[in-house]
This record gives C-alpha cells, structure tokens and sequence, in this order.
C-alpha cells in the first residue's frame, strides 16, 4: 500500500510528544531523546519513507559524506549572540534613560553566589552575563538561580548605584 505523506504528518501533528516517542520507537527501532514534536514527526515521516521508498544510494551516501567532510557543517541554526559593547561605532550622540541605582555602562556587577563569581557587565540597555544580553537584571539572576528575584535585591544594589555590603 502507497504511503500518504499528508495524511501521516496530520495524524501525528495529532499526538502528543510521549505518543510521538512510542512511535518514533516503533519505526526507527531505537528510543528518541528528543521531546520536540515538530524534530520527531520530521524523522518518523523520513523513516517511514525509506521503508516504503528505499533510502539514499549507495553513491549518494559517499558523495554526501565527501561534502560533509570538506565543509563546516552546522546541525542547528545559530544563536544570535550579543554585540559587545564598544564593537558598534555611533556618530551621533546617544541619549538614554538611566536608572540611578546602576552604575554607568561598562561597569560589572559582582555577586557570590553558591561559591561561584557572578559577573554582569551593565549595557546602555541591558546587561551581558556569560556572553548574552538580558533585558534585565531580574532576568539574570532568574538565569543564575533559578527561580525568579529582584535583580537589585540580588545584586544587592541600593540607592545611587552603591553595591550594599560588597
């Protein structure tokens, strides 16, 4: 019987992740560790189309091999990565809104916290910590901890930017 693409990828739009994963089982012969859904409805579809159709030549496996050895391959898309202050030239004078419990921009925020040193670099708007920008400093030590805080409570800012106890 002739596989209908269609009519596969909608019924297993139709399931949840842990179906997905019984099913992807089923036909791959191996458990996934992907949670997913649209990476495993792609590779249940492509498997069982190479059940009823056949996979690639044994010639095109060696020149898809050649390529890949030859070229930077990437599996995943890239992140957007922050831009480092200082890496983007302005001509015109730059006016923004500043906050008087942080200090100015290009200036770190130190933190211990559970034995490691927790560095942020304030961003005329935003902060970097480990090479990406946040919004906000809450934003940061949610990253950090975990679970949500104040990020001047947690940076432990007062009044005019003074670190409190640091």
């Amino acid at each position: 019987m002739a596989l209908n693409i269609g009519r596969e990828i909608t019924g297993l739009q139709r399931m949840t992740v842990p179906e997905l994963r019984r099913k992807y089982t089923e036909v791959v012969g191996e458990n996934s560790t992907s949670r997913h859904k649209g990476f495993l409805v792609r590779r249940i579809i492509w498997h069982l189309q190479v059940q009823q159709e056949g996979g690639l030549s044994e010639r095109a496996r060696q020149r898809a091999k050649e390529l890949a050895a030859d070229s930077d391959v990437r599996l995943t898309e890239p992140r957007p990565r922050a831009v480092s202050p200082g890496a983007l030239s302005i001509e015109s004078a730059v006016r923004f809104s500043h906050d008087e419990r942080l200090p100015m921009p290009g200036a770190l925020l130190t933190r211990q916290y559970k034995g490691k040193t927790i560095q942020v670099r304030v961003l005329p708007r935003g902060f970097e910590f480990e090479g990406e920008a946040y919004r906000s400093l809450s934003a940061v030590a949610k990253k950090v901890t975990g679970a949500h805080w104040n990020g001047f409570a947690f940076f432990q800012l007062g009044e005019k930017g003074a670190a409190n106890g640091q």
